[in-house]
């Protein structure tokens, strides 16, 4: 499935905080305007996306190679950027941040993975001389990643510029300057525990964005760059097992992670997602539940009061397959302390509290230790956990989950089963694991042989 038509460049940082968000934002928007960009992610990150989305109007995806493994960055990739003129992808950390002392999961393993060229964002504030020195070490580190071009940010006056430029020149770097790009705080998008705040609830403009990138950024050497993409191909196996099933989807503020991947995937897989909100609907009438992660803590007290969640305690108790990830965890379960203690579904023999410090970030890799609704006994399965929340189990609980990496619930072990309702501190990706034995258990549950 070739895309051959289709330009593409990765803007990465030399670390974190450099900017490379904004700029990728802004750049997103700038070209928005007369090309159809498909945006990407470096990593497993739910939010960067989201404002991506809301800028180029088309969902973003995510691209992580510890997760995914290369063949599925490369199926995403190609999935995704049919039809479309330009694809941005967002890096993560620095270019060569990555899993341990490893290149996986890196922005530089994505590029490297798909021959995509690179754009380098270095934060100039405070330097001048020594940003050649940072350049050199960066295109030097690793020959394999393509570095094309130079986005300055925080440059300060034009002398801050010239001097920066006469530097590289010096060190004998010729790799073009396409951006020097000012100081401007209005860009800045707030932040709470788990991040920047979703696309909903910021009303950054766009436009003025797009409008400060073309003032800053030469956009036709960036269009240039991304020219010289040549799209990877790959041939799928398009037929998969379908299943006439429907599926309800908690979607709102309080529920919000999900990876497009996994919506694609299940409607492949002849699902009819309906989506819904624990706060304020009914239970839809569906025959499998997926709740991903989000805030629930934010909104305890609205979904203490809907009956939605004696609903789902009822449909759990039928046996009907329930699967939920960090977020859904809390809520499964008997109550969650944030500020007060608010009674939730009860579906799960746990309560969970906030603890306003971290608990868990990074990978995780799971060995499957007995049938779950969204797993086989024996699977190997990977993902990412985040979260500010303990949770406590009753003596008697069950895990699905023995990590063999990451931190989980309780003592290297998640996936909390009740019923055939399972939920776990780990985000899944459907590349790792994909969600047809979930749908298997919702067709039986359909025809009445569960």
């Amino acid at each position: 499935m070739p895309i051959s038509k289709t330009k593409a460049l990765l803007i990465a940082g030399t670390g974190s905080g450099v900017g490379k968000t904004t700029i990728a934002m802004g750049l997103m928007a700038a070209l928005s305007r007369k090309f159809k960009v498909q945006p990407f992610k470096v990593g497993p990150d739910f939010i960067d996306p989201t404002h991506h989305t809301r800028i180029c109007g088309l969902p973003s995806r995510n691209l992580d190679s510890f997760i995914m493994g290369e063949k599925g960055v490369i199926e995403t990739f190609v999935r995704g950027s049919s039809g479309a003129d330009f694809c941005i992808i967002e890096g993560v950390m620095g270019l060569f941040d990555g899993l341990d002392a490893t290149e996986i999961a890196s922005s530089a393993h994505i590029a490297k993975i798909l021959k995509v060229p690179v754009i380098l964002v270095i934060n100039t504030h405070g330097v001048s001389r020594s940003a050649a020195a940072m350049v050199k070490g960066y295109i030097e580190f690793d020959s394999g990643v393509n570095i094309q071009g130079i986005i300055l940010n925080n440059i300060g006056s034009d002398r801050h510029f010239k001097l920066i430029r006469d530097s590289l020149t010096s060190a004998g770097i010729d790799i073009p300057i396409i951006g020097a790009v000012p100081k401007k705080n209005t860009f800045s998008i707030p932040s709470r525990h788990l991040g920047l705040e979703m696309a909903h609830e910021n009303n950054s403009e766009i436009a003025e964005l797009a409008n400060f990138m073309e003032q800053h950024i030469d956009i036709d050497a960036l269009k240039s760059i991304a020219g010289n993409f040549k799209a990877p191909e790959l041939n799928f196996e398009e037929q998969h097992e379908q299943f006439n099933v429907k599926i309800g989807i908690a979607n709102d503020s309080a529920f919000c992670f999900y990876y497009q991947d996994t919506f694609d995937s299940l409607k492949r897989s002849g699902a009819e997602l309906v989506f819904f909100s624990p706060m304020s609907d009914k239970l839809p009438q569906v025959d499998g539940i997926y709740l991903g992660g989000g805030y629930p803590e934010l909104y305890a007290k609205e979904l203490e009061a809907s009956n939605t969640r004696h609903q789902i305690k009822r449909a759990a108790q039928d046996g009907m397959p329930i699967y939920g990830e960090c977020g859904a965890l809390l809520y499964l379960g008997a109550s969650l302390k944030t500020d007060s203690t608010y009674r939730m579904a009860g579906v799960l023999g746990a309560s969970s509290r906030m603890t306003g410090k971290l608990q868990a970030l990074g990978y995780t890799e799971a060995q499957s230790v007995m049938d779950s609704p969204i797993a086989k006994k024996g699977m190997i399965i990977r993902g990412h956990e985040f979260h500010y929340s303990t949770t406590e189990c009753d003596r008697d609980a069950r895990f699905v989950y023995r990590l063999q990496r990451g931190k989980g619930i309780f003592e290297g072990r998640d996936g909390l089963m009740e019923y055939n309702t399972m939920a776990s501190y780990m985000h899944t990706h459907p590349a790792s694991n994909s969600f047809d034995e979930f749908l298997q258990q919702c067709s039986k549950y359909r025809s009445g042989l569960s």
